[in-house]
Order: C-alpha cells, then structure tokens, then sequence
C-alpha cells in the first residue's frame, strides 16, 4: 500500500482546504510531521483512517461522526477527506463525508444531511476515473480485502503508536495477551477453548441430571419399601452410585418378595376362618327366621277367629245379590218404558198447547186430516209468491237505472273538469321527471366514494382498538415476564436450597458400623437431620414445572403482542393518521348527500308512471264521456218496459194476499199451521205407544221377582249390590280364605314346628363372630395387597434404575472425554505441564515470530547489545507462554524487558513494533505496506543511539519504503530534510510541505 495525495476539508483543526502530496514526501524515503502540540500532526493520520474505514482510531472516534468537523469551518463548507493510494496494483481513490448538519436553505435552522462515500478507481488505459461505489459497506468490505487487515490492526501497524508498544514491553501476560489477540485475531481458538468448557458443563449437568434421576428413583424404592430397608447415603457425582443403588435395588426386591409370601399365607388363614364363621351365622340366622315365622303364624290365626262373624255375614249377603242379578234385567227394561212414556206425554202435551181450542179433543188421525189440508192451500199461493219478489226486483232495477244517471252525470263533469287540468298536469310531471334524473347521476357519484370511505373509518376503528389491545397486550407481555422470572428464581432457590440440604438426605441412611459413602468413616457422631422447610425433589419438579409454565405464557403473550403489532401496523397504513371521529363525520355527511340524492331519485320512476298513468286516464276520459251519452239512451227504453210489467204484478199480488200484509206474510201462516197440526198428531200416536210397553213391562217384572224367590220386586231391587259394592264385598271374603289357608300352611310345616320348639337362637353373638374373622380378612387382605403394591413398585423402580445406569454409561465416557480436552485447551489440565491456554499457545507461537522479526532491527539499533526473546516459563503459580525477555550481550544474561531504560524502551518499543508489521502483514495476506508512519518518542534517545535508529529507518527506505516520522524534536528537523509542518493559528491550522535548507529556508515549498 502506498499513500499519494490526502485532501482534507473542514475536518479536526483545519477549517479550510488542505492538500498533502505523499508522493513528494516518499521520494526521499524519510519526512517528518511536525509541529507545536495541539496543532493537529495526529489529525492528519486520523484523515487517512477515516479515508480508508470511515472512523478514526480509539477514543477519537465520535458517534454518529459529526465530531470530525472542525470547528474553525465557515458554515457553507462540508466535511470531506479525500484519500489517493495504490493497493494491490490498483490506484483507488476514496472520499468520504461525514453527517452535516447545514443551514436550512428556506427558514430558520439546520437540518441533518446523511454521510456519502465515494470510491473511484483509475484506468490506465483510457487515463480516465471509474466510479466503483457509492456504498459505505461496500466500499468498507473492499477496502479491508485489499489491505487485508482491520481497523485496529492498520492502526497498530501503519501508524506504529511507540506508547503502546513501551506499554506492551512492561505489560504481563494477560495485557499482551489481549492486545496480540486483537492482532492476530485468536478468538477463534478462544472460542474453543469456550466451546469445550460449555461442552463440559453441559455434558456434566448431563449426569449430575442423570445421577439426580437416579437417586429420585431409589428414593421412590425406599418410599415403597418402608422402614424394611434403608437406603444407603449417596449424591450427585459418586463414582460408585449406580453399583451401590443396583445391588442395594436388589436386596430391598428379595426382602420384598418375602414379605409378600409370609401376608398370602396369613390371608389363606384368615379367609378359611371367615368361611366358618359365615356358615355358622347362616344356621344360626335360618333358626331365628323360623321361630318367627311360627309365632306370626300363630298371632295371624288368633285375628283371624276374631273375624269370623263378620266373615259368615258377608256370604249370606253376597248370596243374595246374586239372586238379585236374574231380576236385574227386567228391572232395567221396566225403569225405560216408564221413562219414555213420560218423555212422550210431556211431548204430547206441548204440541197440543200451540194448537187452538178447537183441536183439544181431536185425536191421532182428526190432527193428521186438519194438516193435509192446510198444506193444500199453501201450494195454492205458489204463483203469488214468485210475482212478490218479481215486484221488487222491477223496483230495484228501476232504482239501478236512476242511480247510473246519476253516476253518468257527474262522471261527465268531472271527466270534464279533468281534462281541462290536463296541460297543467303533464308540465308539472316532466319538471319531476327531470330532477329525479340530476339527483339519480349525482347518486351514482357519491356511490363510487362511499365504499372507500366506510372502509378507511372501520380500519381507523380498528386502528384506535388494536391501540388500546396493544398497550393490554404489551402489559400482558410484560406480567407474563415478571410472572416467569418470579418462578425461575423461586424455582432455583428451591435447588439451591435442596442443594445446601442434600446432606441431610445422605445421612437419613447412614448405619453405626458401616462405612460413609462420603468419607469413608464408620462412626458418625454428628448426622446432618432435615430441618424444618426441607426440599425435596417434588416441590423442586413442582417449581419447575410452575416455571416453564409461566415461561410457555410469557412466549404466548409476546407472540400475541407482536401479532397486535402487525395489524396495528396494516391498520394503520390503510387508515392514515386522521382521527376516527374526524372520518365518521365525513362518512356521515357522504352517506346524507348519498341519501337525499336516492330520495329525489327514488321519485324518477313514480313520475314517470304517473306521467304515463296522467295519458292514459285522458283516453280513458274521453272514452268515458263517450259511453255515458250511448248508455243515457238505452236506460230510457228499458224505464218503459219496466212500468208495464209493474203494474200487472200488482193485480195478481193483490188477490192473493187477502187479509195479509203480503203473500209471503199469508204463505208463512198457512206453514205454521199445518206443521203444528203434524207435529201434535205425531207425538198423539207416541204416546200411545209409550203407554202400551209400559204397562208389558209390568208383567213381565213381577213374574221375574217371583221366579228369584222375591216376595216383591222392590226386595228385589234392594238385594242388589253396584260394582263397587260388589268388588269390596268379594275382596273381604277372598282376603279372609287366603289368609286362613296360609295360616293353615305355616302351622303345619314340619322345620317350622320343630324350630319352634327348640330354644331361642343367639343372632347377635353369631354376628359378633362372623364381624370379628371378617375383620380379620380384611386386615390381611391388606397388609397382602400393601405387600404386593410393594414388590410390584420395587420391580418397576428397578426397572427404571437400570434403565438409568445404562443411559448413564455413555454420558459419564464423553463427559471424561470432554473434561480432558476442555481441561487441557484450558491450561488447568496435569498434562498441561505449563498450564497454557490454546489461544495463549497460538499466541505464543505468533510472539515468537514477532521477537525474532524484531531482534533484526533491535541488534543494529543497539550495536549488537540486546536480542529479544520469547518466554513460555511460568510466572508465579500463574500460567506460563507470552513471557518476553530482552538478553543482553555485554553481561550474557537475559532479564525481564520492564528493566530496560527510558530511551532503551524506545528503540526495542520501535523495533518491536516494525517486527509485528512485518508479522502481521504476512499474516493478512501478504500485503506490501511502502507507507509507514511512526509516532514519537525519539526525545529520550542520545546522538549516537538516535543516529543508529535513523539508519534503521533509512534502511527500511531499500525496499522501496517511505517512513513519516510524527515529532517535534528540533535535532531531526536538521536531520530528516524532506518535511511536513502543521501550524495553528486563530482561524484552523494549516499544513507547510516541502525540504529543510540549512539555512532554515523551506525550499518548493507549499502551504
């Protein structure tokens, strides 16, 4: 890489335009940048920098780089570094400008212009400028994989900063440590160096997981085993706990197995003696049945002689209600006829009541003649009775007639008045149809506007809801977060807790004789015990599982606030920013202009068939006047033929009615007459008929009473009994025999009898008995089934036990794996003699190659006196590898650098540093760098040292070097004549190029 131009505008202390020629100041090999302190030397190694990364070195670096500009700048000039340089065979040229903030260019102010990079590259065959990029990534990414290197390793190697190399000699290891890493970039190596400890711990948490459960497991086989065994003290880690839990598993199986044979047998036993004892409470229950059985039946026939009075009674009654039944018939028939005789003369009596006096002796067949003859003349008035009516429908028609004249008449008028509206009318109807037609256009319209606006309002409605959901949601999130955190921390004070406790768990199995699987010892004078509030792995699994939980809500709130978010953000775009109210009141005004446009045009159609209805009731009117004037001369004839017809109507009429009010009036007296006169002799003839079945049924009662052995038929009638009766009667003395004869059973069953003489049976001592060997039963049943629950638990426990210790082999093989590598990359491992890092060994290497890159430079700096060397002894009980010492030849012997004197420092400092620009050059690649700047500390060097150091530096001008020496010693202003000057002055410092004369007269040169 070599530097050719630098123009600096506005940046650090220069307030105007400078230019640096890099290519004048490398032609001699050797130029020096000086000036008075503060003046602004480092700033212009700051402009390259940024030319190249877009930031300066360390602290200078300002955020957001509106700290580079200068401020003696006038306000109308921009920031700018412009860099020429060749790199890689191609000659690029970088320019950069940081944010700025300008004056508004309208008002009052500033505003903030974002920063611009430019990179150009130079064809030499065209002679021209090509731009690359504008990008400031871009031109970032092309810029480091020319040169090969960082910003940080530029700057250690390019500018040679001698104070933290002074820093770097007296420096301990850790200090070089860092500093090298940055270089060389190891982190890599640390990276693995904590990738295996994560591994380590990983794969430890693994089988301290997998020993946890294991132990969990031979706890729960202690539960189910009881106090028959106990289990041996054991933790986390043990080298033997799989063997100890297996063998320990095995021996609880046997006693368990024992313990399960030894309940079967008691259950055997008991269950015999429960048998006996419930066949003796079954005799002994069978006797006292019996002996109750008898003296109920006993008690039962005493009630039963009692009744027996009552019980003969009851036969002789319900024998002579059968009796009664053969008469029951006639009874019956006798009790109709005289019911329907009665029926007939009442009937008889009303019909002669309507009659006049001259009919009360008549008989059947005088009424029956009376009525034909009134029947014959009401047919004789039938041809009258059809003229009457014929009469009023002649008047009715006449009436007609005159009516439709009159309706004839004003229809005309107002057919005539009508159609003198009508010009009016249809004027008025065309102004309608027209407006309805404006209003039906400019609804069309607003119809096109309204969708878009109801869609904006519900999107800012829903814009305004997921607001308000997105504040619940988000302090939801938060809850949920406070809420999993609260659980985490509870869950690991309860580890914790079990942790500290553990102890206490190990002693519950300790046994006075028997070694500690801790310590070893036999005696345990003073076993932890369990304190108060002790935890168990329960409630650590119940914490835990209360956190992850809580953990699994946090997620789900922060998925529903983000998913809020999103249509907060769609709402949003679709809504804009104007209120929700604000659109509800243009919506509204658009859906009122919209309505009253649909109602005027709603009237478009209705005109318009009112137009057309207004044309059509014209013709109609017209055609109306036409058709009365047609029907006024037809009525006038048919008038006439009606007077005729009317008047011999009324001749006939008026010989018919006689003495009546009307024919109608006549023919309705003669029907009544000759119906009532039917009707009487009618019920005349029933009730004869009536009286001659009565008295039949007389006879025929009394012959039938007599035959049933009744003196009367009233006694017959008395004997009788009704359902109910007879039903309650039969129930009494069919429940009396059945009674008797299951009272006659009982007595003569031969167990029952012999049961009743033998002595009373004890119930309640038999039952006392059998209560006693069921208890028994149920005792051992129990204890049977706590056994086999037991040995069942132990085999399934063991199960999982050895199902444990076999999943654990191979955890526990790659965790002894993993903990020999990760101790060994770690420098804590006993095969890490020296105890030294992976990264500090890389690093090491790298110091190694670095010393002996130096060593060149130092020997001809200090006349062959010092060498440097790389150290990799351990200092202390600390770790060893990035020692570096300086031997010195004049004694022989090799001494920590730190011993070295002021000016001593600064040349092993300064060849030490072109040593690591030499290695880290080949490490980035290869990368030749021609420009090389180095930073003071020639003020604490002798003439004849300071001679020694120049000649190095001039040597480093034989591979076609420049070197830029940043001082302000006065002795190499004589010594370095190619030079540049920054001066500070009120106004910005400036830069003063050119070559020291001896007559301290600049020669070329420029400001």
């Amino acid at each position: 890489m070599r530097l050719h131009r630098l123009d600096i505008t506005a940046f650090g202390p220069f307030g105007a335009a400078q230019s640096v020629d890099f290519d004048e100041l490398s032609a001699a090999g050797l130029f020096l940048l000086h000036g008075p302190t503060g003046a602004g030397k480092t700033s212009v190694l700051d402009a390259v920098c940024y030319a190249l990364y877009g930031s300066v070195p360390g602290a200078r670096q300002s955020g957001q780089g509106l700290g580079l500009r200068s401020d003696h700048a006038v306000p109308a000039t921009r920031t700018e570094v412009r860099l020429e340089l060749t790199v890689a065979g191609r000659r690029l040229e970088i320019t950069r400008q940081p944010p700025w903030e300008r004056p508004k260019k309208r008002g009052a102010g500033t505003t903030l212009d974002k920063a611009q990079s430019w990179l150009r590259e130079y064809d030499a065959v065209t002679g021209a400028w090509k731009d690359l990029s504008r990008s400031h990534q871009e031109i970032g990414e092309e810029v480091t994989q020319l040169l090969g290197m960082s910003r940080e390793q530029f700057c250690q190697v390019v500018l040679l900063p001698q104070g933290d190399f002074a820093r770097f000699l007296r420096a301990d290891a850790e200090a070089r440590g860092r500093l090298l890493g940055r270089l060389f970039d190891t982190h890599r190596f640390a990276e693995v160096e904590k990738r295996l400890a994560e591994r380590r711990r990983t794969t430890e948490a693994r089988v301290r997981e997998g020993d946890t459960e294991l132990l969990a497991v031979a706890h729960r086989m202690q539960e189910a085993a009881g106090d028959a065994l106990d289990l041996p003290e054991l933790a986390p880690g043990d080298p033997g706990l799989a063997e100890a839990v297996l063998s320990w598993a095995a021996v609880a199986r046997s006693t368990a197995r024992e313990r399960l044979t030894i309940a079967h047998c008691a259950r055997t036993a008991a269950e015999s003696a429960r048998s006996a004892a419930e066949r003796v409470l079954d005799d002994v229950r069978e006797v006292a049945r019996l002996q109750r059985r008898f003296a109920e039946a006993r008690e039962r026939a005493v009630r039963l002689e009692e009744r027996a009075d009552a019980y003969r009674e009851a036969r002789v009654r319900m024998e002579r209600a059968r009796k009664a039944e053969a008469v029951a018939p006639a009874l019956d028939l006798r009790d109709a006829a005289e019911a329907e005789h009665r029926k007939a003369a009442e009937e008889e009596a009303r019909a002669r009541a309507l009659l006049p006096e001259s009919y009360a002796d008549a008989g059947a067949a005088g009424l029956a003649t009376a009525a034909r003859r009134a029947a014959e003349e009401l047919g004789g008035l039938d041809s009258a009775r059809r003229a009457e009516p014929r009469l009023a429908e002649l008047d009715t028609e006449r009436a007609d007639l005159d009516r439709q004249e009159r309706a004839d008449e004003e229809a005309f008028q107002d057919a005539e008045g009508w159609l003198a509206r009508w010009e009016a009318t249809r004027a008025e109807l065309h102004t309608r149809i027209e407006s309805a037609q404006a209003d039906a256009t400019r609804a069309e319209q607003l119809a096109v506007q309204r969708e878009p606006a109801d869609k904006r309002l519900r999107a800012a409605h829903e814009r305004d809801r997921l607001g308000r959901d997105t504040d619940d949601a988000q302090a939801q999130a938060l809850r949920a977060g406070e809420r999993a955190n609260d659980a985490r921390a509870h869950w690991l004070d309860l580890r914790e807790q079990r942790l500290k406790s553990i102890a206490a768990e190990l002693a519950a199995g300790l046994l006075d004789g028997e070694p500690c699987a801790v310590c070893g010892a036999v005696e345990h004078p003073e076993p932890a015990r369990k304190i108060a509030g002790h935890v168990d792995r329960e409630a650590e699994e119940q914490a835990l599982a209360v956190y992850q939980r809580a953990d699994e809500e946090r997620a789900e709130a922060e998925r529903r606030l983000g998913d809020v978010r999103q249509a907060l953000a769609a709402a949003s775009a679709e809504a804009g920013d104007t209120p929700a109210d604000r659109l509800a009141q243009q919506v509204a005004e658009l859906e009122s202009a919209y309505a009253q446009a649909r109602r005027g045009a709603s009237g478009l159609h209705l005109a318009q068939e009112q137009l057309r209805g207004a044309e059509q009731e014209r013709e109609r009117r017209i055609a109306a006047q036409q058709e009365a004037a047609v029907r006024a001369a037809s009525r006038n004839t048919r008038r006439d033929a009606l007077e005729r017809e009317r008047a011999e109507l009324e001749a006939e009429l008026a010989q018919a009615r006689g003495a009546a009010e009307s024919v109608a009036a006549r023919a309705a007296q003669l029907e009544r007459h000759a119906e009532r006169l039917s009707g009487a002799a009618d019920a005349a003839r029933a009730g004869d008929d009536s009286a001659q079945r009565l008295k039949d049924a007389d006879a025929r009662l009394a012959d039938a009473a007599f035959r049933a052995g009744f003196d009367t038929p009233q006694a017959a009638s008395a004997a009788l009994l009704d359902d109910t009766a007879h039903r309650e009667l039969q129930r009494r003395l069919d429940a009396w025999q059945t009674e008797d004869a299951q009272v006659r059973a009982v007595l003569a069953e031969a167990e029952t009898a012999a049961a009743a003489e033998q002595p009373p049976a004890d119930l309640t001592a038999a039952e006392r008995a059998a209560s006693a060997a069921a208890r028994r039963l149920q005792d051992a049943v129990s204890a049977w089934d706590a056994a086999e629950r037991r040995s069942a638990a132990l085999d399934r426990h063991s199960v999982r036990a050895t199902a444990s210790v076999r999943r654990l082999a191979p955890l526990r093989e790659e965790y002894d794996r993993v903990a020999r590598m990760a101790g060994l990359a770690a420098g804590t491992s006993a095969d890490n003699e020296r105890r030294m890092r992976l990264e500090a060994y890389v690093l090491a290497a790298r110091l190694e190659q670095v010393a002996a890159a130096a060593t060149v430079r130092l020997q001809r700096m200090s006349s062959g006196r010092y060498t440097l060397v790389h150290s990799d002894d351990r200092a202390g009980r600390g770790r060893s590898g990035l020692g570096l010492h300086v031997v010195d030849a004049w004694t022989g012997r090799e001494r920590d650098t730190a011993t070295l004197s002021g000016g001593e420092t600064f040349f092993a400092s300064l060849a030490l540093a072109l040593g690591l620009a030499d290695v880290v050059t080949d490490e980035a690649g290869g990368v030749r760098l021609d420009t090389l700047f180095i930073d003071e500390g020639f003020g604490s060097l002798d003439d004849q040292t300071l001679d020694e150091v120049l000649d190095v530096l001039d040597a480093l001008r034989e591979r076609d070097r420049s070197v830029g020496i940043v001082s302000h010693v006065g002795d190499l202003r004589r010594r370095i004549h190619a030079q540049l000057e920054v001066v500070k002055g009120r106004s910005g410092s400036t830069v003063r190029q050119g070559a020291y004369l001896p007559s301290g007269r600049r020669g070329s040169g420029e400001e």
